[in-house]
């Protein structure tokens, strides 16, 4: 059983104590994580800091791209690996991990096809005056990734900060870092200078409180809970630092009667059992026209009815979720549902073979569930779906909107002016129509509104979020 490190200043080193590696699909300890502590953080921050003073400091934006494109390299070449650890770790099964390690080696290599290309400009002024704008890093930046798509995270927010010349201290989630720890070592292997990328595990209330709090931080990147979304935004308040928070969401998908039914119905059900519907941008409201609102669950639940629940390396339709409070959580949510009298429309099936102290959940439709219901307002982060009808568009648009949270829609139509109307009014940070989730997008601004957070990830708006715009005022006569 193998006890993994932490990797600071290039070096690799013991912790002295460790968090247990719990594989979801069978419950069972299969390695073990540094239980890293605030001094590590303060270690992780000053060797940022001192390879930006040092060799990562000289690595001009060309040069910084080539190394990312390695990095890419390294990532495919090894992406067999990687999957296989990100699919024990998370539980998600082997077909989605490949999927994500691809996804992480799209990130490397767009940003950097795109490290030389981010250009200031100059600003037309009085005679006399030369005006320009420059973009520069905000120096060392903090990144607390999610147990839920590490490497993609990873990809996300890390190979952005790094495009923009910033060093980077790494807190991969303690549920699932053991593909965090495989990149450290790709990150060595192509060539970044010692300093460059730290990465400290532990658990959110020690190793992640102290990289949000921790002065020497630049710029803070969280995604997971609004309730810690808050937390580090009022850390790094202390510390007048900005942050991009990523919170969840309660994602809908408004299908009307002139979709293409079969289609809709294919997306919906994978928007929300992909990564067992631990997915932020999940797709967990299906807001359906009222006079094919019967006739479309009907057909959502022939797909539910068809799922099977098993372990990661079974590869089947969906995996375990994490772990036993995650279990205990969505079940919570079923029960509420039971309670409450709510119609069971379609459930898929846990293989008769899956590991009894694995934590699977049974892939759950819920119909006719009323728009203000605990069920259809909180995230539950599982793979549980809920059906909700309406009479026309505008009160589709006022369900869509009616919760807290604003990352993601989707909308189903052959009406383009219906489509452009519903994009206009929902407020979310990105609007499908006829597809939801554009097969990942590497190059898509990524975000939310309201409850899901503020800033952007993905394409060029997130390289302007890892850093900070100067401007040069030179008179000169």
């Amino acid at each position: 059983m193998e006890t993994h490190g932490l990797l600071i200043g290039g070096e690799w080193r013991a912790a002295a104590e460790t968090l247990p590696v719990i594989n979801p699909s069978d419950g069972a300890v299969v390695g073990r994580i540094a239980r890293g502590t605030a001094a590590d953080i303060d270690a992780a921050v000053a060797a940022g800091q001192a390879a930006l003073e040092g060799a990562w400091g000289r690595v001009d934006a060309a040069a910084r791209g080539r190394l990312l494109l390695r990095m890419a390299e390294l990532i495919r070449r090894d992406a067999e690996m990687l999957a296989g650890l990100e699919s024990a770790d998370v539980g998600k099964p082997l077909k989605q991990a490949r999927a994500d390690a691809a996804a992480c080696a799209r990130y490397f290599e767009f940003y950097g096809g795109a490290a030389d290309k981010v250009h200031g400009d100059t600003i037309p002024y009085q005679d006399g005056y030369t005006i320009m704008t420059v973009w520069e890093p905000h120096g060392v930046t903090g990144h607390i990734v999610p147990w839920n798509y590490p490497m993609q995270m990873i990809g996300r927010t890390v190979a952005g900060a790094l495009t923009m010349g910033n060093a980077v201290v790494l807190k991969p989630a303690e549920d699932a870092s053991l593909s965090a720890l495989a990149l450290g070592r790709l990150f060595q292997e192509a060539g970044f200078p010692a300093g460059a990328v730290n990465i400290v595990t532990g658990l959110g209330e020690e190793a992640g409180a102290a990289l949000t709090a921790h002065p020497g931080i630049g710029h803070i990147s969280f995604t997971g809970s609004p309730e810690v979304g808050t937390l580090v935004q009022a850390a790094a308040a202390r510390n007048t630092i900005p942050v991009t928070l990523e919170l969840g969401g309660k994602s809908p998908q408004v299908v009307f009667a002139d979709a293409d039914l079969e289609t809709a119905a294919t997306t919906v059900t994978a928007a929300i059992v992909q990564n067992a519907g631990q997915t932020c941008s999940a797709g967990s409201r299906v807001l359906i026209e009222d006079r094919i609102f019967d006739a479309f669950v009907d057909t959502l639940a022939a797909r539910f009815n068809g799922l099977q629940v098993g372990p990661a390396d079974r590869d089947l339709d969906v995996g375990p979720v994490i772990n036993a409070q995650q279990k205990a959580r969505v079940e919570g949510y079923l029960a509420i549902a039971a309670r409450d009298g709510l119609r069971v429309a379609g459930q898929g099936a846990i293989a008769s073979n899956a590991p009894p102290a694995g934590f699977y959940v049974k892939p759950t439709l819920i119909a006719d569930v009323p728009p203000d219901h605990v069920l259809a307002q909180e995230e539950i982060f599982g793979p549980v779906l809920v059906a909700i009808r309406v009479r026309d568009e505008a009160e589709a648009v006022r369900i869509a909107n009616g919760t807290a949270y604003g990352l993601v829609s989707g909308v189903w139509t052959a009406d383009l002016g219906r489509a452009l109307r519903m994009a206009r009014k929902i407020r979310t940070g990105q609007v499908f129509v006829n597809n939801y989730g554009a097969g990942g997008g590497v190059e898509l601004p990524f975000g939310g509104m309201k409850r899901s957070g503020h800033g952007r990830e993905k394409g060029f708006a997130a390289l302007h979020g890892f850093a900070t715009l100067k401007t040069v005022a030179i008179r000169h006569g």
